[in-house]
């Protein structure tokens, strides 16, 4: 089996968890032996056999149980009851590397101790598996903040376990660092006062007993508060007082019930204490760990809180969705493309050109979010462009952003539809574009998919082998094969350049680049080779916009202008600047050497191979005595296909 089996059952309705109170019968046993045996410090290891006896019996009904949490707070407890007792540090070196041993060969052997420490190591790698607990729980504290969410508006059960072994991340959650802070003062209280305790005890049998619940109950902390917030691997353990649980709870009062009695010895002299230094070494590792587990727990909550929010598979995110409306997506014109409506007292996302799903994406309570949904969310949600006052009033209040803005896009849906129709189950890529400003008036990816749909469809689409949630125009890499001959005629003339030329003319034309444009894309970081070069079709696409635009290559734009509470709409900035690759004159007259009779505009066909496949390009543009917007259209295909190429790039340039 996988996980631990804590729980023995005496019938159907009580339950029984051992390991809690063997933890105070272990306190109680040491506290015993070692007092009856005051030549210990001379550290005999024949005396010390009786208790290795009865800590290993213990440790062993705990491996049964794979409560490897609890096993590791018996070992600490019994190094430091014989660290207190002797007064030797090498008992606790010795501990610290034979739990570092355990931990490796566990590694190894033990399928749950490889999940946490994977878990705690790089928890990143895998957050919807062995590190959804971690994941969600850090996302709990980044969620609270400073002030936290308030008492009943945070969301602690989307963390696993919340009520026992993640309940200080619940708590950071709606009670924010402050409440934290105030938590971890709390228990360094009771351990503080529990030493003093300990130093006042008349006798030895009681000193001994009062350090032990110290260091059970500042173990055991340290424990599922550092594991929470992956100071530590996870354990699995309680948080003593705290943690829903009766054998926890009972357990964990037995121990504060011991504590006042022994306190309550007010008129007996303190019993002599030879060498007071283990007593305040263990007070100070308890003092140091706390401190430790506060300031981790504000670089989670305030440090990175705000990277972390945003990941997609943050689950708050889409229960804020079902209440805060989402601002739409709507093309040049305005029209909509995604919008949110309200359906049965909810928010829900409606896609309404479906078509256009590769590239403007989704946002899903399941399958998180993609395309321009995943890039622009932060205007789209009313982090961004809303005025900070409103922002922190709205979390303050209701613990949500406020209502998201509206988004423009450059896209043309008239010429976004017919470039669809064109396209049609053709696999490939269209992109249309302004040569003089960069704006993309037309990206189309086939195959395509219906977002609607997405809860029913989604595993199938995420394994199907066209891969239709791929947007082909900004993500996919083809190989170029003859396709730049038009740009390499500009540049070099008749004389086609030697390798090393070529190379630096593509990186002038940015194809060794990433466009700087707010949507995601891909390029070839492995192949530098100019054989072996692949390029995205928006890279191509700016390439080709240098023959259309005197030689410049402009800066891309998608996402042009959001519409804000205070002042309308607002232009959004490009993310780069325009960029000289030719000479103008080079490049007009290379062009019409590329224009076919009767054609208004230049173009070029080029094929290339791709795994067994031809791909086919088709680059053309505007002419340089054109009077209206120049453009430039990148078309490819995954498929030998010139004929459709030809006229796809005809129907649009005609238009």
């Amino acid at each position: 089996g996988f996980g631990p089996r804590l729980w023995l059952g005496f019938s159907n309705d009580v339950y029984f968890q051992p390991s809690e109170p063997l933890k105070i019968l272990l306190v109680i046993y040491l506290s015993a032996y070692l007092a009856d045996r005051a030549n210990l410090q001379l550290f005999s290891f024949p005396l010390l056999i009786p208790t290795l006896f009865v800590t290993g019996m213990a440790l062993l009904l705990l491996i049964v149980q794979r409560d490897l949490g609890t096993a590791s707070i018996f070992i600490l407890i019994f190094t430091i009851f014989i660290y207190i007792a002797t007064g030797k540090r090498r008992i606790l070196i010795t501990s610290v590397l034979s739990l570092s041993v355990a931990l490796l060969v566990g590694y190894f052997f033990i399928d749950l101790i490889r999940v946490r420490v994977v878990g705690w190591l790089n928890p990143w790698a895998d957050p919807t598996g062995g590190s959804y607990q971690i994941i969600q729980s850090l996302l709990a504290v980044a969620n609270g903040g400073t002030i936290g969410r308030g008492l009943g508006i945070g969301s602690p059960l989307l963390v696993p376990v919340s009520i026992s072994d993640f309940i200080y991340s619940a708590i950071a959650e709606e009670s924010g660092l402050i409440g934290t802070l105030g938590l971890i003062a709390l228990i360094w209280l009771i351990l503080a006062r529990g030493m003093i305790i300990s130093l006042h005890a008349p006798d030895r049998f009681r000193r001994y007993l009062a350090a032990g619940i110290v260091t059970y109950l500042g173990v055991q902390s340290l424990l599922i508060i550092g594991g929470n917030i992956r100071l530590l691997p996870l354990t699995g353990v309680t948080l003593p007082f705290v943690s829903y649980g009766g054998s926890s709870l009972l357990t964990s009062f037995i121990a504060l019930f011991l504590l006042l009695n022994i306190s309550n010895t007010e008129d007996e002299e303190p019993a002599s204490l030879e060498n007071p230094q283990p007593y305040s070494l263990v007070t100070g590792l308890l003092a140091l760990g706390l401190a430790a587990c506060a300031l981790t727990t504000a670089w989670w909550a305030i440090v990175r809180a705000p990277d972390i929010l945003t990941r997609t598979d943050n689950p708050r995110r889409a229960i804020v969705d079902r209440f805060v409306p989402r601002g739409e997506i709507v093309d040049k014109n305005n029209q909509p493309i995604n919008i949110t409506e309200r359906v049965d007292g909810i928010y829900v996302r409606q896609y309404l050109y479906s078509d256009l799903a590769p590239v403007t994406g989704y946002t899903h309570p399941i399958y998180g979010q993609a395309g321009l949904e995943a890039s622009l969310d932060s205007y789209l949600r009313g982090l961004q462009g809303n005025p900070m006052s409103l922002i922190l009033w709205e979390q303050l209040l209701y613990g949500t952003p406020p209502a998201g803005l509206d988004v423009r896009l450059s896209i043309d849906l008239s010429l976004q539809s017919k470039a669809d129709q064109l396209l049609g189950i053709h696999r490939g890529a269209i992109i249309l574009m302004n040569a003089e400003t960069g704006e993309v008036l037309v990206m189309a990816s086939h195959p395509t998919y219906d977002p609607n749909k997405l809860t029913e469809e989604g595993e199938a689409l995420s394994q199907n082998p066209n891969a239709p949630l791929l947007n082909r125009a900004t993500q996919g890499l083809y190989p170029i094969g003859n396709t730049l001959l038009p740009l390499i005629r500009a540049q070099f003339g008749e004389d086609f350049p030697e390798d090393e030329g070529l190379q630096v003319f593509y990186e002038s034309l940015g194809l060794y680049q990433t466009p700087q444009i707010n949507m995601p894309v891909a390029f070839d970081e492995e192949n530098n080779s100019v054989d072996s070069l692949r390029v995205s079709p928006l890279q191509m696409s700016l390439a080709t916009s240098a023959l259309s635009n005197d030689g410049i290559i402009p800066a891309p734009r998608i996402a042009t202008a959001v519409n804000t509470l205070e002042q309308g709409w607002i232009v959004l900035p490009a993310l780069s600047q325009p960029a000289q690759v030719m000479q103008a004159e080079r490049s007009n007259e290379a062009v019409l050497d590329f224009v076919k009779s009767g054609n208004p505009y230049w173009s070029h066909v080029g094929q290339a191979s791709l795994d067994e496949t031809i791909v086919t390009w088709l680059i053309a543009g505007t002419l340089p005595y054109w009077q209206g917007v120049p453009l430039a259209l990148v078309v490819v295909l995954e498929e030998n296909n010139i004929p459709l190429a030809e006229f796809i790039g005809n129907n649009l340039m005609s238009e």
